[in-house]
């Protein structure tokens, strides 16, 4: 049914948990698993004429987001090297992560989405604002919510 399934992650506990569950699916479904972590684009500092030498490069914060990303998809690369799937892992940058996510899965050829909920509702997800809910509205692809009830102990 699905051949190859985007499983987001940003390095939360809930993440981790939906990461895990994705994995799970994939097996079930013999499909091919895309990670992929998006980190926010690099901020300029814009308060100050010269940039304090205490401030990273350009490159020096997209290395070190890439790390974060490999360390962030670690768990699922271990999950999905366990389990036989074939797997590929991204680090992709942008300050709409629900726009990026919609971009990679359609450059990609994903047939679904994975991806979690933290089961906010009312004025929590209204201020907080929900990169699910804005993928489920900007994308055509099928979305697989998985909801957590609680949230999980950190490990």
């Amino acid at each position: 049914m699905y051949r190859k399934i985007l499983i987001t992650t940003d390095g939360s506990a809930v993440s981790q948990h939906t990461a895990c569950a994705g994995v799970k699916f994939a097996q079930q479904m013999g499909a091919e698993v895309l990670a992929l972590f998006v980190a926010p684009e690099y901020q300029y500092p814009v308060y100050v004429e010269i940039i304090p030498p205490s401030y990273p490069s350009e490159e020096d914060y997209i290395a070190q987001m890439r790390r974060m990303g490999e360390e962030y998809m670690g768990k699922i690369t271990r999950s999905c090297a366990g389990a036989n799937l074939q797997y590929q892992c991204m680090t992709a940058f942008s300050d709409s992560a629900a726009l990026k996510i919609v971009d990679v899965a359609e450059q990609e050829g994903c047939d679904l989405i994975f991806m979690g909920s933290h089961g906010r509702s009312g004025w929590n997800q209204l201020l907080l604002g929900s990169v699910t809910n804005k993928v489920l509205s900007h994308t055509t692809k099928p979305v697989l919510v998985h909801r957590l009830i609680a949230e999980p102990a950190a490990s």
